[in-house]
């Protein structure tokens, strides 16, 4: 037996050709623990940790379908373009982030349409001084090639306006080589260790420390832009926005995910 370093949530482990292998709960498709599990297949094992009970859910929790579904997932591990909830279907990006409005079974998503650039922004604590913005981006460079094993090129950016830290990852489905971690997945990854809900085996969430002092955050907003614009009826988009599909806030305290149109 082995220990699955970068996925708590599997069973089943075994050293395969000098590799720690193990079966994602939920699923059973086999994950090789080197590098980080695919988010469609981590969303299926925390909805399955939840319905069986070990998860308690906050008492006033707004249930929408929205944030965490349980979804149909490829062998590879990628979301299917067509994800449903009953009679209720849409169609997702590879983030699994909805990007049409929600319809009946007929609906048809002909592909999987590639999130290319995923934007995190955070908002610091009040301090006294500003962050070393070298530093800075030092750490959180070093921390998504080092923690979340992302190749640096997919890194276009990270930006200090004091209060606020903005990374850009940027990935065209020709730049993704095969086996190599996509942006969605590192986006999910440190959404859970932002909000302490770590999906590392130690559980050990990010520490946030720049020049050996901790940061805190207040607010972590994520992002999502497709290659093609998302299909939402426009209603509920105001012009200038269509590009952004859709925001996902974070709220750290809460630890609850609050997904809205991006009607800002």
């Amino acid at each position: 037996a082995c220990v699955c370093e970068k996925n708590k949530r599997v069973t089943n482990c075994r050293v395969e050709n000098g590799r720690c292998r193990c079966d994602a709960i939920g699923s059973g498709v086999t994950v090789d623990c080197s590098t980080l599990t695919s988010k469609c297949l981590l969303m299926k094992a925390e909805v399955m940790g939840s319905k069986s009970g070990r998860r308690e859910k906050p008492k006033d929790a707004f249930e929408d379908t929205d944030g965490l579904y349980d979804p149909e997932c490829e062998n590879s591990g990628a979301f299917k373009a067509k994800q449903c909830n009953g009679t209720t279907c849409w169609c997702v990006n590879t983030a699994g982030v909805r990007r049409t409005d929600k319809h009946d079974a007929d609906l048809k998503c002909n592909r999987l349409v590639r999130t290319m650039w995923i934007i995190i922004e955070m908002k610091h604590a009040e301090r006294n001084a500003p962050l070393n913005a070298e530093s800075l981006k030092k750490f959180f460079t070093d921390t998504i090639t080092n923690r979340y094993l992302l190749d640096g090129r997919y890194i276009s950016s990270v930006l200090y306006e004091n209060p606020l830290i903005t990374i850009d990852l940027k990935q065209n489905s020709s730049d993704k080589s095969f086996g190599g971690v996509d942006i969605a997945d590192v986006a999910y990854y440190f959404e859970k260790d932002v909000k302490g809900q770590s999906i590392f085996h130690n559980n050990a969430g990010l520490n946030i420390s720049i020049d050996n002092e901790e940061v805190k955050l207040e607010k972590t907003v994520v992002y999502y832009v497709d290659e093609i614009a998302p299909e939402f009826s426009m209603r509920s988009l105001t012009a200038g926005v269509i590009a952004v599909i859709v925001v996902v806030v974070i709220a750290i305290v809460a630890a609850i995910v609050v997904l809205v149109s991006s009607n800002k």
